[in-house]
């Protein structure tokens, strides 16, 4: 079957179309015919072989985990009622998701509900999960301004969205006019591009001057340092991405004089608890028309290595896809 191997760390380049045997299903796991495999940022940082917190790969690898495709063969003690079923799940092994087929865990599959496409459940799978944990955890409130860092991206979109269906008032932020337009389509009220000196000062001028309550830093580095400066008393401030290959780190004595409240990346780790459940809230949301997953870029699996430079290119807006 076709795959597309990492051969090496290094750029999009080493990224490599190649074969390999088709995969067997062992006891409790299924083999996934994949249609649609999704990228993110962190996949492109594993890549390069720096990682913001995920143990790095030994190449030669396949990378992917996150895939949506049809349950084409099951293993020993699996109900052959999954079979030809749509699901959207993670690979058995972290890893070979860019390929025409993957073992799954049957404990791992989530149905895909009718109505909803499989680029769609593939775009939530992940990013729809991790934003509907950190809204949660961040205990976003109705009337609350909160601040979106990479608000046009596949987890910033769906903040978006989730914080404004609290009955937050969101402040989208992003780099350029068109990322900005996808953020205030999504639902933010005010739009800032943290490119442009003194962005902060204008996300605490469309708050009135009192500044954001809550806000989700995918970003770190400068811009989630910056982003403190705009923090109301008594403010949230969620850690979840280094897309800058900084991790914020807010000092604890700033935090207290601030009044400020840090969720730190470790949040994350605890996210797989409840994970399944939060996936099938998010594709029955998504079916209903309650939550739209923004695709941005989709490139065929062959592609993978233009997909990672588009991302890294800061090129898409939404989720980035691969269709096998």
């Amino acid at each position: 079957m076709r795959v597309v191997r990492a051969v090496r760390f290094g750029g999009p380049e080493v990224l490599v179309p190649d074969q390999e045997p088709e995969p067997v299903a062992g006891p409790g796991q299924v083999v996934v015919e994949v249609s649609v495999v999704a990228i993110d940022f962190v996949q492109t940082q594993l890549r390069s072989g720096w990682t913001p917190g995920p143990p790095l790969p030994t190449p030669p690898y396949v990378p992917g985990s996150s895939i949506a495709g049809r349950v084409g063969s099951v293993g020993e003690g699996v109900d052959r009622a999954w079979l030809g079923r749509r699901v959207v799940t993670h690979t058995a092994s972290g890893a070979g998701g860019n390929a025409e087929a993957a073992v799954a865990a049957v404990e791992e599959l989530v149905p895909v509900p009718a109505g909803l496409g499989l680029p769609e459940a593939a775009a939530l799978l992940d990013d729809g999960a991790t934003a509907l944990g950190l809204v949660h955890r961040a205990g976003v409130r109705a009337g609350e301004w909160v601040l979106v860092e990479a608000a046009a991206g596949g987890v910033g979109g769906l903040l978006v969205q989730l914080a404004g269906a609290a009955g937050a008032r969101v402040v989208g932020a992003a780099r350029g006019a068109a990322k900005l337009e996808v953020a205030r389509a999504l639902g933010a009220e005010a739009v800032v591009d943290y490119s442009e000196p003194g962005w902060s000062e204008r996300v605490r001028a469309a708050t009135g001057g009192r500044g954001v309550d809550v806000v989700f830093d995918g970003v770190g580095g400068r811009i989630g340092q910056e982003a403190l400066e705009a923090t109301a008393p008594n403010a949230r401030f969620s850690v979840h991405g280094a897309a800058s290959r900084a991790v914020t780190v807010v000092d604890p004595a700033e935090a207290r004089r601030r009044g400020v409240s840090v969720i730190g990346l470790e949040q994350l780790r605890s996210f797989h608890v409840g994970a399944r459940e939060r996936v099938e809230h998010m594709l029955a949301e998504a079916a209903a028309g309650r939550v739209t997953p923004r695709i941005g870029r989709t490139f065929p699996l062959e592609r993978a290595d233009a997909a990672h430079a588009a991302i890294e290119a800061r090129e898409v807006l939404g989720k980035t896809l691969l269709f096998v």
